[in-house]
């Protein structure tokens, strides 16, 4: 048998591999880009559930004894809202009435606040000065500065009053503000375990805040438990 024999004998017998175009239509583009997530949950999750109807919205004071029967953790389990918005808003400081929220230690700047800033003792986060002794911290700008602990009257601490400075920035407050790529807030407002009316309080200052026309959703939920839609009195 000859070489060109053998050799088309040889081809015939291995099976060619077919290369076919994708078919670029909206359904197929579907199927290849979209992700299917599936999601189970346990028992008691979805007894919590069977507690409640999940198309209702709920009065905040019936969402809040909702959110504590259907809490199927062990432990003392944390009160999530999560809000949807209108659209984004800027960023935010807010106080809650009840809750524990670490203080920042704020200090005016004195001789003895000196002396541990030269001894490189910074036990502060918030120093306030005057303008008349701001000249005494510009020998330490490169220690304070990088750390965003120089005085500054934009944010408050460089004040002609510093008293009242020192009482406003002592408050303790946390920042609500929305996703990146959605206008969704998402704050814990407080623990299971709290009296309702704390709860109430603590959930009416965020809509307050935030400004109940804004809101396009509210719901509530255990660290462990379902959401509880929440009506929002416009």
């Amino acid at each position: 048998m000859s070489k060109t024999t053998t050799k088309k004998a040889v081809e015939e017998k291995t099976p060619k591999k077919v290369t076919r175009k994708a078919s670029l239509t909206p359904l197929t583009e579907e199927k290849s880009t979209k992700t299917v997530i599936k999601t189970s949950h346990g028992k008691k999750y979805l007894e919590a559930r069977k507690k409640y109807d999940i198309n209702k919205l709920y009065p905040l004071k019936e969402a809040i004894a909702l959110v504590k029967s259907t809490s199927i953790s062990k432990f003392d389990g944390k009160v999530e809202t999560h809000v949807l918005l209108l659209e984004s808003i800027s960023s935010v400081d807010i106080s809650f009435p009840h809750l524990e929220v670490s203080a920042k230690k704020v200090v005016i700047l004195n001789d003895a606040v000196l002396a541990e800033i030269k001894d490189g003792k910074i036990n502060f986060n918030v120093l306030i000065a005057t303008p008349a002794t701001m000249p005494k911290l510009l020998p330490f700008a490169r220690i304070l500065g990088p750390r965003g602990l120089m005085p500054n009257p934009k944010n408050g601490t460089l004040t002609d009053n510093p008293k009242a400075a020192f009482k406003k920035l002592s408050v303790a407050k946390t920042t609500l503000k929305c996703e990146k790529s959605a206008p969704v807030i998402h704050r814990v407002v407080g623990k299971v375990s709290q009296p309702d009316i704390e709860l109430i309080a603590n959930i009416e200052e965020l809509i307050r805040v935030i400004k109940a026309p804004k809101i396009k959703k509210l719901v509530l939920c255990a660290t462990m438990g379902p959401g509880i839609k929440v009506e929002v009195t416009k």
